[in-house]
């Protein structure tokens, strides 16, 4: 067993982890944990870009509307307003530090516009903003002297002292096969999404749930996770491929959605049509494949023009290219696939979680701005500014200057995993992750809910009975967090008697009043307790 000591831990190597590590390391030494390769993130997958209000026909006060009416009645509008007018700033320091943002004919920053937004205000670099943004970001990184990058490390619980304040985690080297510790003064959790919980997801293999399962049994507080954002449009996946993204951008410059028939249907959904919010459009076309009894609606961007298409689209159109589509005359054929977790670890305006020196910000966390369904391009604007928020809170408080604890005692006898055989692993996760798809998605019920719960709990059963057996490795410590994350959606799915945003349960297709959010806690008797409660009050 190692020990690494430094003033910040930081869980994650997405747009949040970096950013924070860039400005943390201005004040102290910075230990930045990722499972895989440092470049493999949620960010680097994404397509679209970020909101801002750069143009003067926008304003601060439409890009709130836009958020606040995406949101469904849950968003909090003060933790919007605050990153909406952070958002100029945001894209200021992006551009300072190199990343190389697509600009029009004058000079200026190119604007695009996606789903739910009244007006052109995502800035973007071409089709790949995502991975812009998180090459810059590592280049930064990986010359800074007092950041040290540790890859191929799994994170697998939090290191508490005796007044439940975080002094860092427990850490599993996959190449070792050790159990190592890192100590912090303040750690923060960076870890993304859960999107590998579900089927077809177009998250990368990294996106478990891990940061939410660890806060949970830490005893922090976990809100909405029931509303996970399906994308309406990744490209039709053949039989073990991950499915591919089709930007809403592409929407936003025009692409048409359409019926094997030909029929454009968005109309018959909403006034918006084609660019209306994605827990409308993912419904609207799984209803359209089911009644019609087929696998996949199209994307027709033939009318755009090729030459515009491939300049804009670049990642896209060569994508579409190598898999036998002319684009001048052939439909791009799509699907919705689990895209985003709008809930998560409670946080306040702060990024701060329940637990003391524990910060959560990025996908992982539950600030408030998503509400019942994120618009297109908050999310890597919601990372940047609670990111910072959350170093700027460390350090007026002073934490990064404390001493965290010493380990109370070893992690336990650890299991050579080669005794565990990997088939059961592989089988219970697919398992799971099809339970996940066929009753706990776009479309619910109560009675597939409670059906997958059941189902769920014996594949619960064999995955702790390793784990309390000692057995540890990579696949294990996933898969137990996905069970983890699972059990909650499920639950506070149940909790949740009405339909808003992106849950939709059949047997509640209303709308309740109050809005309410969600919340779930493991208590100190080890009882999961779940609860909705007024928006505001979690």
């Amino acid at each position: 067993m190692s020990i690494h000591r430094s003033s910040f831990l930081i869980l994650g190597s997405g747009v949040a982890g970096l950013s924070l590590a860039l400005k943390a390391a201005e004040h102290g030494t910075v230990n930045l944990v990722t499972k895989k390769e440092d470049f493999e993130s949620n960010t680097n997958y994404a397509q679209g870009g970020i909101a801002a209000v750069l143009d003067g026909s926008d304003c601060f006060e439409n890009h709130i509307h836009d958020t606040l009416l995406a949101g469904a009645g849950l968003c909090h509008r003060d933790s919007v307003e605050l990153i909406v007018t952070h958002g100029p700033k945001v894209i200021e320091d992006l551009v300072r530090i190199g990343v190389e943002f697509t600009e029009n004919e004058s000079g200026k920053l190119a604007l695009g516009r996606e789903g739910g937004h009244s007006f052109r205000r995502i800035v973007h670099a071409k089709d790949l903003t995502g991975r812009e943004v998180e090459n810059a970001l590592l280049s930064n990184v990986r010359n800074h002297a007092d950041i040290q990058v540790f890859q191929h490390q799994v994170a697998t619980d939090f290191i508490l002292n005796e007044k439940g304040r975080c002094c860092g985690a427990w850490v599993w080297d996959e190449q070792e096969q050790q159990m190592n510790v890192f100590l912090a003064s303040v750690t923060i959790l960076c870890t993304g999404g859960c999107g590998l919980v579900y089927l077809y997801t177009t998250n990368p293999p990294i996106a478990t749930g891990d940061g939410v399962a660890m806060a949970f049994r830490a005893g922090a507080r976990i809100s909405n996770v029931e509303f996970v954002q399906f994308h309406p449009t990744a490209y039709q996946p053949k039989e073990d491929e991950r499915p591919f993204l089709i930007s809403e951008a592409v929407r936003g410059e025009g692409a048409i959605l359409r019926t094997g028939d030909g029929t454009a249907f968005m109309e018959q959904y909403h006034n918006l049509k084609d660019l209306a919010p994605r827990d409308i459009v993912a419904r609207a076309i799984d209803r359209e494949m089911k009644t019609r009894g087929e696998k996949c609606c199209y994307l027709d961007v033939t009318h755009l023009g090729i030459d515009f298409f491939r300049r804009r689209f670049p990642f896209i159109s060569h994508y579409c290219e190598e898999n036998g589509l002319d684009l001048t005359k052939d439909w791009i054929p799509i699907v919705p696939a689990a895209h985003y977790m709008c809930g998560g670890v409670v946080t306040d305006l702060w990024g701060a979680t329940d637990i003391p020196a524990l910060f959560a910000t990025g996908e992982v966390a539950c600030t408030g701005v998503h509400g019942a369904n994120r618009l297109a391009s908050n999310s890597l604007l919601e990372a940047l500014v609670f990111s910072e928020r959350a170093l700027e809170r460390s350090l007026q408080l002073g934490l990064h200057q404390e001493q965290p604890c010493e380990p109370k005692k070893e992690w336990g006898k650890i299991n050579s995993h080669s005794e565990l055989e990997a088939v059961r692993l592989v089988h219970c996760r697919h398992a799971l992750q099809e339970l996940m798809w066929n009753y706990v998605g776009i479309v619910r019920s109560t009675e597939r809910l409670q059906l997958a719960l059941k189902q769920l709990q014996v594949l619960q059963d064999e995955i702790f009975s390793y784990v309390n057996k000692g057995f540890l490795c990579a696949a294990l410590a996933e898969l137990r967090n996905l069970m983890q994350v699972a059990e909650l959606i499920i639950l506070c799915a149940l909790e949740r008697k009405e339909s808003r945003g992106l849950h939709y349960n059949i047997d509640y297709p209303d709308l309740s009043d109050p809005p309410r959010d969600s919340v779930a806690v493991r208590e100190t008797s080890g009882r999961l307790s779940i609860k909705c409660v007024p928006i505001g009050q979690q």
